[in-house]
């Protein structure tokens, strides 16, 4: 299921969008990625999120009031501090918090372990598990689920009429420049490697992930001589990994050397969500394509609702956007030191190293 772009046919676009609402609809059953069918006899008037995205997502499609608790890594999210935190005392999340929130729904990523899906379900729980996301169509999908388990579906369609517009401006505005080489290291030799969706953000705003040309998948571990010879053009850092620019072997890459850095807010690049893919596309494009995007202006969702014809748009609670551009360095506004990303095991192996980042699948 891919993004939904904006439609060219107004009356075209009303009368699906229309048909999308109508078919919004309880009760619903859907098969998640542990393979069990999730039903849901009625909107749910409680969701617990167990990841950031999930939590980020339903901010986005206008569930911010259904959301009863959360972990640790979405309090950036306003108003998230009247959530329950259900995160445990070192990582993931703590079943017995959860199951205290009393959720009607409960929203897995997929990095959530086996067990702890289990538990939740052994305690009566009805929890949706999602697979992984690596694309900008993989969140669209699990956009648009989310928006279908919830009774969200008119604003889940429109955060991604507004993703996809965003997305096809960056390809439009980069399409007769080169591809620039970029890098994004997480510090402790830790990269995100092809087939992750930090790379599909690279590749989306005129990038190419270097890794790729290693073959490296997933997040992987690399040492400091297989940085220098990937020898990327641009770094990509988030306020957690900036420090990397001053210490080898980044140092030494030409990205460094032609103080060709592009910072990215790590909520945006860590957490597959719409908004998420916006911030990180348009903060990307600018940096590694300063002179292709000199004059173009990003859809906001208010005018990629317009171009789906559907009327006033669905009432959100995000963050709102601030872009900073400057001629090498691009960044977002900063998060706040309650946010990360939450990825998993990478995070605890950085977190021994003492390293402030990690990045493993958080979707």
């Amino acid at each position: 299921m891919g993004p939904t772009g904006p439609a060219t046919d107004p009356a075209s676009a009303t009368g699906a969008a229309s048909a999308q609402t109508a078919a919004c609809e309880f009760p619903v059953t859907f098969t998640d990625a542990t393979g069990t069918e999730v039903t849901l006899d009625e909107r749910p008037d409680r969701v617990t999120t167990l990841n950031p995205s999930a939590a980020q997502t339903m901010w986005e499609i206008g569930g911010k009031a259904q959301v009863v608790g959360l972990s640790q890594f979405a309090l950036y999210l306003d108003g998230a501090d009247s959530r329950t935190n259900v995160s445990a005392s070192g990582f993931g999340v703590s079943v017995e918090k959860v199951v205290g929130t009393n959720p009607d729904l409960v929203l897995a990523p997929n990095a959530s372990s086996a067990e702890t899906i289990q538990s939740l379900r052994d305690a009566g729980l009805t929890v949706y598990h999602f697979r992984e996301s690596t694309t900008v169509d993989d969140v669209a999908a699990k956009t648009t689920r989310t928006g279908r388990l919830t009774g969200n579906c008119e604003g889940a369609a429109e955060a991604n009429a507004w993703m996809t517009a965003n997305v096809e401006t960056a390809g439009e505005a980069t399409a007769d420049a080169e591809d620039v080489r970029a890098l994004y290291p997480l510090g402790g030799g830790y990269v995100a490697g092809s087939g992750t969706f930090i790379s599909a953000m690279i590749e989306a705003a005129g990038g190419t992930n270097v890794a790729a040309e290693r073959d490296l998948t997933g997040y992987p571990q690399i040492n400091d001589e297989v940085v220098l010879e990937l020898a990327p053009d641009y770094l990509v850092v988030t306020d957690f990994s900036s420090y990397l620019v001053g210490q080898e072997p980044y140092a030494s890459t030409p990205a460094v050397q032609n103080n060709n850095t592009v910072r990215v807010n790590r909520n945006w690049l860590n957490q597959p969500a719409p908004r998420s893919v916006v911030m990180s596309v348009r903060t990307l494009t600018r940096g590694f394509h300063p002179d292709a995007t000199a004059t173009v202006e990003f859809e906001t969702r208010a005018e990629a609702v317009a171009a789906m014809g559907t009327g006033t748009p669905t009432a959100t609670e995000s963050q709102p956007i601030t872009d900073t551009t400057s001629p090498s360095v691009v960044d977002e506004t900063p998060a706040t030191e309650t946010s990360g990303p939450g990825f998993g095991v990478v995070l605890a192996v950085l977190a021994v190293l003492a390293s402030a980042l990690l990045a493993r699948r958080e979707q």
